[in-house]
């Protein structure tokens, strides 16, 4: 008997049919002792086309409003999919978030699991039932619905999995697994036979859409291996877990990454004071608003003043900037340039950690494509640069090129 949770994004149960399909497969794949979770997100568009009508009646789509719309749309999911599974003879029950014992914090459209009473979820798996969960919701200690973010479905399978100790927690997409670039860019990318948390992780954070990044971070931090693989294919797909078991080691560099969802922002003419950084970033930060690719340069030594240059996500630019003019005027800087037709390519791999030249590899690739970088960042195991946004796809062409010579076109 094994416990195995599986989700399925947006696109797979795009419509009743393929709901319909998914029922099929899972019924399919399930042997007779084994207990099942479905989480689903919402049906196809519906999330962008809810967040479409709020922007018609007003320019405030985000707290906790929004989370009341948006969370409506995987609560039509799990009703269908709950009905197409009794309709194939077997027994289901639909959970929203909340009822599944989902438990987040306070911070609207951006919330992040707390703990997980699965309690309920056990019981219905005792009776014999496929539980079918919503994903991308929970609830506050206050009563207050919530969501997960973009992706965030994945956040609630892979919790979900840690919360019953699974024995699997499978991730169903429309495409069949993780590959080193994003193949509909790099149509000869690599498809990975595995990746460690830590490489995943970072190619999320920077722009792999395959997965959340909160989600491959609690898939860590409970030791749940991720199984990414396509809906539509019997495929074996990609393994997230914590060590390589087979020969995956060979690559320095496992991913090229590209985020159009990115933009720039600017402060000019910075008094270069103690506190001063302290003042913009805290601001963001109350805020709920991630910041990448911090740089400081010096502007006028004799004026004793800097620039402040950093990203951020396009959906947070409307409040970073009403927060940095704000700032801005009480340490009177010289402006407040903003850029939102940029993009940021990355290389990620543990592989480059001894291995001196991977800068210069992706920055001479990308010289000569005739990118120019504005700015450029690096952690450990990534190094990122800002491009124009238009340049995305002969950049991340380039580059995966220099590091997968053999995957070239």
């Amino acid at each position: 008997m094994a416990l195995i949770v599986k989700k399925f994004g947006g696109s797979s149960v795009a419509t009743p049919e393929k709901i319909m399909g998914v029922a099929r497969r899972v019924i399919t794949d399930k042997k007779p002792e084994d207990k099942v979770v479905i989480v689903v997100s919402a049906m196809g568009d519906t999330t962008d086309e809810l967040i479409g009508m709020a922007e018609k009646i007003t320019d405030n789509t985000y707290g906790r409003e929004m989370d009341m719309l948006l969370s409506s749309g995987e609560q039509i999911t799990i009703a269908l999919v709950a009905m197409a599974f009794e309709k194939l003879g077997a027994p289901a029950i639909s959970f929203t978030g909340p009822q599944a014992g989902i438990k987040t914090n306070d911070v609207f459209n951006k919330a992040k699991i707390r703990n997980i009473d699965p309690q309920r979820v056990l019981s219905a798996l005792d009776l014999g039932k496929i539980v079918v969960v919503a994903g991308f919701q929970g609830i506050t200690p206050e009563g207050d619905i919530t969501t997960l973010g973009r992706g965030g479905s994945d956040a609630t399978a892979v919790a979900l999995a840690g919360a019953l100790r699974a024995d699997s927690c499978e991730i169903f997409t429309d495409v069949d697994g993780i590959y080193s670039a994003d193949p509909r860019i790099v149509p000869r990318a690599r498809k990975m036979k595995e990746i460690t948390y830590n490489e995943m992780l970072e190619m999320a954070r920077l722009g792999a859409g395959v997965m959340q990044p909160r989600s491959v971070e609690i898939g860590k931090n409970y030791n749940v291996p991720i199984h990414v693989r396509s809906t539509f294919s019997q495929e074996p797909g990609s393994v997230i877990r914590e060590e390589y078991t087979m020969e995956e080691q060979e690559f320095i560099i496992r991913g090229v990454t590209h985020d159009a969802n990115v933009a720039k922002i600017a402060v000019l003419g910075v008094p270069d004071q103690p506190g001063i950084a302290y003042k913009i970033f805290s601001a963001l930060a109350e805020a709920n608003i991630d910041v990448d690719m911090i740089v400081q340069s010096i502007r006028n030594t004799e004026q004793n003043i800097n620039d402040i240059v950093f990203t951020i996500n396009k959906p947070d630019l409307l409040r970073a900037r009403q927060l940095i003019d704000q700032v801005g005027q009480e340490m009177n800087v010289l402006g407040v340039v903003i850029e939102d037709k940029v993009a940021k390519v990355s290389v990620v791999g543990a592989g480059m950690l001894g291995n001196p030249g991977i800068a210069a590899t992706m920055f001479g690739a990308l010289a000569e494509a005739g990118v120019n970088i504005e700015v450029i960042s690096t952690s450990e195991i990534s190094i990122s640069c800002l491009i124009p946004e238009g340049q995305v796809k002969e950049a991340v062409n380039a580059i995966h090129r220099r590091f997968f010579p053999e995957n070239a076109q």
